[in-house]
């Protein structure tokens, strides 16, 4: 049996997934399992990279543990992040947090230089305060020296497979998200980086999808016990769950549902209209070129933000949580689980208050809870009134995304297809459904490390392309109409 390994890591999570394809069908088996949280170090939330290699390196082994060895590897992450080393795989920076609070006012100082309008018009980037662009000139304010001293520039997947071949190499998908690639020409934007004063050394050529890095170094080797190909699927996350998504025709429109909900389509050119950056529609590149023309929307880090909170654990620190909030039934000490929040948010089906779910107030609040009742139009005073706020307001901002989605592409969209782990929702699944009159499929839930799977399973050969792995998937795996 030949084996491929989808290393799928996320903002709080990351799993091994072991593939293989038997009589045309695809069989995945969860290996391993391991936390992601943010670090604090010096004034800043960063991730913890000496960690995730430590876990990365753990799965790998736990491979060789059960007697079933990939022939390839390929990882995926979230996008944005980044760590800047020297040639000799030295760090010059900390791999900080996407939520962390340098970045504020930087569009200010990005705008000064590439206004924004030009900016969306070249890169085609939804502004986000959190876009790598931003970071890099956060980093150029504080720590001048780092930049400097780097010789590369390496995201978060790109890292770790430093890591485990030495090799450094940007992928094209995750740095479409840094704001920083020209739409048309498909390679960094170097005018944007001369203009910000950044160093052109640290941005490589980028490798596409399908691209073979090589074997695993003898130290690695040594480490799990055995060799294999590193290959690069779509290493940006959404970039592979959208691979994923086993679309009927071309009218359906697609969401990436987990922490946040991706929504949109696939298009064969960028849309970097005025009206499309309007509406803050970003255009992420995909494999073989591919652009991913979607809406970020703050998707499920709601009800989990809200989770932690209700049970007393703060994301960053860990610490116990002193309430700014007042919920008449909720009770101290008790642990909810996301079918419990689910349960209340449909026992209160009659609370009409919403928010709008993609207010940039709700990125890295001090409290979630508290946030949303202040921005609520009717206040919620039970913890299933503060569900079936947050559950109403999602699906109302996919009902309006895919509204903007229709109108910038000529389009008319009559199905929405759910992939991810929040395609399990069925609650929010039937609120989409009614929100945007749409039929909607939900699954495969194992989106993101299907879509890492299907490039390698093309690179072994397993499919001759993307089609045929999309039959595959929908032979493959469970998609329900809700």
């Amino acid at each position: 049996m030949k084996y491929y390994l989808a290393i799928d890591i996320g903002a709080s999570s990351g799993r091994h997934i072991l593939g293989h394809v038997e009589d045309g069908k695809m069989v995945l088996e969860e290996v391993y399992r391991f936390d992601n949280s943010q670090i604090r170090k010096d004034g800043h939330d960063c991730w913890d990279h000496a960690a995730l290699a430590k876990s990365v390196l753990a799965g790998i082994a736990k491979c060789k543990e059960i007697g079933k060895i990939p022939s390839m590897i390929g990882i995926d992450t979230w996008g944005v992040d980044f760590i800047l080393l020297k040639n000799d795989g030295t760090p010059c920076s900390d791999m900080v947090a996407y939520r962390d609070a340098r970045t504020t006012d930087m569009d200010k100082a990005v705008d000064a230089k590439v206004p924004l309008t030009e900016l969306y018009a070249r890169a085609g980037i939804q502004k986000m305060p959190f876009n790598t662009i931003y970071q890099l000139v956060a980093l150029q304010k504080e720590h001048p020296e780092q930049l400097a001293a780097a010789d590369r520039f390496l995201m978060v997947p790109e890292y770790l497979n430093f890591v485990l071949t030495g090799k450094m190499a940007n992928e094209y998908t995750n740095a479409s998200t840094t704001n920083m690639l020209n739409a048309a020409a498909k390679t960094w934007d170097m005018e944007v980086v001369d203009r910000l004063g950044l160093p052109r050394k640290i941005f490589g050529e980028l490798q596409m999808p399908g691209t073979v890095l090589g074997g695993l170094t003898p130290e690695i080797q040594a480490q799990v016990g055995f060799d294999a190909q590193v290959v690069l699927p779509a290493t940006h996350d959404t970039g592979s769950a959208f691979l994923a998504v086993p679309a009927r025709d071309d009218q359906a429109a697609y969401i990436s549902s987990g922490t946040w909900s991706l929504l949109g389509v696939e298009n064969a050119e960028p849309i970097t209209t005025p009206e499309s950056q309007a509406a803050n529609f970003t255009n992420e590149g995909g494999a073989w070129y591919r652009f991913r023309y979607l809406k970020n929307i703050m998707g499920l880090w709601m009800i989990q933000s809200i989770r932690r909170e209700l049970n007393g654990v703060d994301y960053v620190e860990g610490k116990a949580k002193t309430a700014t909030w007042t919920l008449s039934d909720y009770e101290k000490g008790r642990t909810y689980s996301f079918n419990d929040l689910e349960t209340a948010a449909k026992a209160a089906s009659a609370f009409a208050g919403t928010v709008d779910a993609n207010d940039a107030r709700f990125l890295s609040p001090d409290s979630m809870i508290a946030e949303v009742i202040a921005a609520a139009d009717v206040k919620p005073s039970t913890v299933g009134e503060l569900m079936q706020c947050v559950y109403k307001s999602l699906a109302a901002c996919y009902a309006r995304a895919i509204a903007n989605l229709s109108k910038l592409t000529g389009k008319t969209y009559t199905s929405v297809n759910i992939v991810g782990g929040g395609s399990k929702d069925g609650y929010l699944n039937a609120l989409t459904a009614e929100a945007t009159g749409l039929e909607v499929f939900a699954g495969p839930t194992e989106g993101t490390a299907i879509g890492n799977l299907i490039i390698q399973f093309i690179a072994g050969g397993e499919f001759k392309d993307l089609a045929e792995a999309r039959a595959s998937i929908r032979a493959s795996f469970d998609v329900k109409k809700v």
